[in-house]
């Protein structure tokens, strides 16, 4: 005869199993709408389609215990292998998340192993117990029975559960002290509903305890999760505004309003800054030192991000302030380059090609710290790397000197200025855009801008580079030098030789 009768305890446990399913259920469909990361989110799914099956295998085993047939027989082993086997796998999970919880993910991972081992062994053993009786067995009438080693089928889930009670009390300052509550209450739970069992003997409380310490666990770890996230969210909102801001204090720091000197027939500069974050390291700048020169800077900080736009704006200044005082590349360079090793504690540098054009004359003086090759264009010409001494970059020794040069602009030569943003913008497969190909394209359309010119280069990387992201800050400066009647000079003089 079954043994599913119409007893208290058996009534009891059928709506307990009944009332847990319905609660699981219920989590599952708040678990899917809760706004927590996929990767928790996919793991509580897990967790709870583990007790799903856990309870849902108990309430099999009660309605089919008892009934004959070889069938049944089949039927009511594989769903108590089931139930152990899930029992096992939930308190596996558990342990994993409070595991992860309290320590980094490389000391977790080891952990884990272990963890990996002990439910080996827990299945091994439960598959030694179908055949052996070693755990439970059924009689003729197909009614359950404990084995003499029932007690050892929760040893292995037991031991997990003290690894995870060790951790909870090593490492209690990890946990928030509602989440850590919550862990406890899963963990002693079932202990508790077993000596109730003992007391009110057919109830199963274990059941109802776990689905219940299971849904306040949920409950407690995914409502502390969803605080974390809108402080997260709260401070990334604050954060993302700060960031425009300083995106905006960028560019303002550079001359951005163009054309930048309407009044002056003598010459055309256009330049474009265009960062690889929201804020970037390189800059550009270009300023009247006195009504007949003019002073170019193209300059490149190291790393990206926060920390290089700050030490730019600190570079930016120096460069600018050291060559309205000196009126010369090589001392300017010297000047910022000590200044800024002197506070340098981060270890930054920064690459700057520095030029003071005669506005009258066309001559221009030039040094360079480190920074690409500059492109000269004279009027009947191409567009031609012009191979300058580079002096070590400045931030790197206090006692750096840097060497000047000059080269002579006629009437109609152009300049182009850029930083390493555009040589080495990176394709899909991995090949560089490469200063051969930034030539061809100055040399392969001719435009009669500065602002045309830009365009003209950065069309061309963003061809070559598709839709590969942008590895560096793009920045470039041109300019176009009409000089003036009384201007004198010889076209492509130059007078460091140092165009090698």
């Amino acid at each position: 005869m079954s043994s599913f009768t119409m007893s208290i305890p058996n009534v009891i446990n059928f709506f307990m199993i009944a009332a847990g399913i319905g609660i699981i259920g219920l989590s599952l469909i708040q678990t899917r709408r809760a706004p927590i990361r996929e990767d928790v989110k996919k793991y509580f799914i897990v967790f709870m389609w583990m007790i799903l099956l856990y309870i849902t295998m108990h309430l099999a085993r009660q309605l089919l215990e008892g009934n004959p047939g070889s069938g049944v027989r089949i039927a009511i082993r594989t769903v108590t292998f089931i139930e152990f086997l899930a029992s096992g796998f939930m308190t596996f999970m558990l342990t994993t998340m409070i595991l992860f919880t309290a320590v980094s993910d490389s000391r977790a991972r080891k952990h884990v192993r272990m963890l990996l081992g002990l439910l080996g062994i827990h299945i091994v053993l439960l598959v030694v117990s179908q055949f052996s009786g070693m755990y439970y067995s059924f009689d003729e009438g197909n009614v359950y029975h404990r084995g003499k080693l029932y007690l050892i089928s929760n040893l292995i889930p037991f031991l997990m559960m003290v690894q995870g009670a060790v951790l909870l009390i090593r490492h209690k300052k990890q946990f928030a002290k509602r989440v850590a509550i919550a862990y406890w209450i899963y963990l002693l739970a079932p202990i508790a509903a077993m000596l109730l069992q003992a007391v009110f003997a057919g109830v199963q409380f274990v059941i109802f305890a776990t689905v219940g310490a299971a849904v306040n666990m949920f409950a407690v770890v995914t409502g502390d999760m969803v605080s974390k996230y809108e402080a997260q969210k709260m401070e990334s909102s604050r954060m993302e505004t700060e960031l425009s801001m300083a995106t905006r204090i960028q560019a303002d720091m550079l001359p951005n309003i163009f054309p930048a000197f309407p009044e002056r027939a003598e010459f055309d500069i256009y330049a474009s800054m265009t960062p690889a974050k929201e804020v970037g390291g390189d800059f550009y700048d270009y300023f009247l030192l006195d009504e007949d020169h003019l002073g170019i800077v193209m300059a490149d900080v190291s790393g990206k991000g926060v920390p290089a736009a700050l030490f730019m704006m600190a570079s930016k200044i120096l460069i600018q302030n050291y060559t309205l005082v000196a009126r010369d590349p090589r001392a300017a360079l010297e000047a910022a380059n000590r200044q800024i090793c002197q506070t340098n504690r981060e270890e930054m540098f920064v690459t700057v090609w520095l030029g003071i054009l005669e506005i009258s004359t066309g001559k221009l003086t030039a040094a360079n710290a480190g920074h690409e090759f500059p492109v000269v264009k004279m009027p009947d010409g191409k567009y031609e790397l012009f191979k300058d001494r580079h002096g070590l970059v400045i931030g790197a020794m206090e006692t750096t000197r840097y060497r000047e040069y000059e080269i002579w602009l006629e009437k109609g030569s152009v300049l182009f200025l850029y930083t390493d943003g555009v040589a080495e913008a990176t394709n899909a497969q991995n090949e560089l855009f490469g200063t051969d190909r930034m030539l061809d394209a100055l040399n392969g359309t001719p435009s009669d801008t500065p602002e045309k010119t830009l365009n003209v280069v950065r069309d061309a990387v963003e061809d070559f580079v598709a839709d590969a992201p942008q590895f560096d800050d793009l920045t470039m400066l041109c300019i176009h030098y009409r000089g003036c009647d009384t201007t004198v000079g010889a076209a492509g003089e130059n007078a460091g030789g140092n165009h090698e």
